[in-house]
């Protein structure tokens, strides 16, 4: 998947490691993580794939760059893997694991777990108000409207994950406080 996502960007315009880092930190980030150095042993497959390619480029300063572009063979496979069915994708959900054995601790560390769960899985660590910037900032140089269209899609996606989950915390909270109410109350 992250190697589709590269070519994904690349599709966009030719570009160095360096920025393709930086827009992917700015944008595919919310919602798929991955390490510089994942990305640059990724960049290597691509090429040797024959899906990208890598040109020197002279800047002004002297110092030369090395400009990466998605190829013909590389425009092929993105569109191929955009169109494929992957059938079902299976739930690894490391969270929803965790949870289904909290029973394991006690009620208020349970709480405790649902306070400060919606901070911690945050898709948008410095705030949505910045992401959706960002996003705009990005469609400033895009031509194709539509193309932009789908980014809101996956930040709206986010935007809305986020809020379910504030809902289900608060939800597990009232649940657990209620418990826990009707435990104390017994023990009397």
């Amino acid at each position: 998947m992250l190697k589709h996502g590269i070519l994904g960007l690349l599709n966009y315009g030719s570009m160095n490691g360096y920025e393709i880092m930086t827009v992917f930190r700015d944008s595919l980030s919310f919602f798929w993580q991955a390490q510089t150095s994942q990305i640059y042993r990724e960049l290597q497959s691509l090429e040797k794939n024959g899906w990208i390619k890598s040109t020197r480029v002279e800047q002004e300063s002297g110092h030369e760059r090395n400009m990466l572009s998605i190829t013909k063979k590389g425009r092929a496979e993105l569109k191929r893997w955009l169109k494929e069915d992957g059938g079902k994708n299976p739930v690894r959900n490391p969270l929803m694991m965790k949870t289904f054995f909290l029973g394991e601790c006690s009620i208020d560390e349970g709480i405790d777990f649902f306070k400060s769960l919606p901070e911690k899985e945050s898709i948008f660590p410095d705030g949505s108000d910045k992401a959706v910037l960002l996003r705009k900032e990005y469609q400033k140089n895009m031509p194709d409207p539509l193309k932009t269209l789908y980014w809101k899609f996956t930040m709206d996606f986010g935007l809305m994950y986020e809020k379910m989950l504030r809902k289900w915390c608060e939800h597990c909270i009232k649940e657990l406080e209620e418990v826990k109410h009707e435990s104390s109350f017994n023990q009397r």
